[in-house]
């Protein structure tokens, strides 16, 4: 009986192990998420600041 509840343990934390992980994982794919979108969003804005005004004013 002890050796079940000892396997039961040890399967509990290797389940809280892999949950934990995953959270952290899913954490990290959203920061790097964010981060990505940032960078682009500087390149695009620096890109309409450097083209300056003029560029909303041309001809179509």
């Amino acid at each position: 009986m002890t050796d079940n509840n000892q396997a039961l343990e040890t399967m509990t934390a290797e389940a809280k192990a892999a949950e934990t992980l995953k959270r952290v994982r899913r954490r990290r794919s959203i920061a790097l998420a964010g981060a990505l979108a940032l960078f682009a969003l500087t390149f695009y804005v620096l890109t309409i600041v450097k083209m300056g005004p003029a560029l909303f004013d041309r001809g179509l």
